[in-house]
């Protein structure tokens, strides 16, 4: 009787161990989100969320409205650029991915106007522009 105890109490044991446990769920991660608008403060991310892409104000309509900067993945501001509803209206600055200066100039109405002057990546002027002059 012993016997016939340890063989039925040995087989379901084993029974039991052999049952596969229930596949856990794995958590998928939603979509990534890379804008965020909090007021008129308006924030675009590089994939990752790691560095800032481009920030800046936007007015009742979600257009670009003042400064905007733009980053590299690196977190170096590569430009800087005045909107006013949408349209380029003001200075805008650019640089190379080094840093160095690469144009000046001003906008108005989403036309350049002024001067802009473009430099080498060694910092020297190579070019000057003046767009109320043409």
């Amino acid at each position: 009787m012993k016997a016939v105890f340890w063989t039925l109490l040995c087989g379901i044991m084993l029974a039991s161990c052999a049952e596969e446990e229930p596949e856990k769920k794995k958590e998928v991660p939603g979509p990534e989100v890379l804008v965020e608008i909090h007021g008129t403060d308006y924030v675009e991310y590089y994939p990752g969320r790691k560095q800032i892409k481009f920030e800046g104000t936007v007015d009742d309509s979600k257009a670009r409205n003042g400064v905007w900067h733009h980053y590299n993945e690196s977190g170096l501001e590569i430009s800087t650029t005045e909107y006013k509803h949408g349209k380029k209206h003001g200075l805008s600055i650019v640089k190379y991915s080094n840093g160095q200066l690469y144009y000046t100039g001003e906008y108005r109405d989403d036309k350049r106007a002024g001067v802009w002057r473009t430099y080498g990546r060694d910092g020297t002027m190579k070019k000057e522009v003046n767009y109320d002059e043409q």
